[in-house]
């Protein structure tokens, strides 16, 4: 590779080569936690949780919980919590209340748990829904974050939100061959000193 050619860790947007992707980076299961936060949804009426759990499976991740919690404040930071503290969840998909409304509160429960917010979730996940829904797309506070070297992602509740968080974002990064970098590889470096 020549000079010219190297990611420079000081460009915005782009992987230093401490994180770049090798070319020959093999798959990495990730066990995922998925949350359907809504005052409404069942298991059998879950069709935004079915799709994340089937997306996810397909992709070779483990789900090692799927939970739907109510629209509280409290019980979802709760819940939240204690899958940030087991060691047995990489990753943490919540899909709904993350709009508007009174009824909300995804955002307000959430990230006042993350030690690090990954603000560029939540713009590309806008920007890809524009093709979709137009101007709709700034009623979205969808939004991510680490929180003891857990990845959280949050999304609104719609089948097809979920489709283009997972298609757009979240599907390749936490794919660990995906290049020029992803999230997967940087796991391991979530909680250096």
């Amino acid at each position: 590779m020549a000079d010219s050619d190297k990611l420079s860790p000081n460009d915005p947007g782009q992987c230093n080569d401490m994180s770049r992707t090798p070319d020959d980076a093999k798959f990495i299961p990730l066990r995922v936690a998925v949350i359907t936060i809504s005052d409404s949804r069942t298991p059998e009426n879950d069709t935004s949780g079915d799709f994340l759990t089937d997306a996810l499976s397909r992709e070779g991740h483990l789900v090692n919980l799927r939970r739907i919690v109510k629209d509280d404040k409290y019980v979802l930071r709760a819940e939240v919590s204690a899958l940030i503290a087991d060691e047995e969840t990489d990753v943490i998909l919540t899909t709904g209340s993350t709009g508007l409304t009174g009824r909300d509160i995804a955002p307000e429960a959430l990230e006042p748990l993350f030690d690090k917010e990954i603000e560029g979730f939540g713009e590309l996940f806008r920007a890809a829904s524009i093709e979709d829904i137009g101007a709709a797309s700034i009623q979205s506070r969808a939004f991510a974050g680490l929180a003891n070297a857990t990845i959280i992602f949050c999304m609104p509740g719609s089948p097809g939100a979920c489709r283009t968080a997972w298609d757009h974002v979240i599907r390749p990064q936490l794919d660990s061959r995906s290049r020029p970098c992803n999230l997967a590889n940087l796991m391991p470096r979530f909680l250096e000193r």
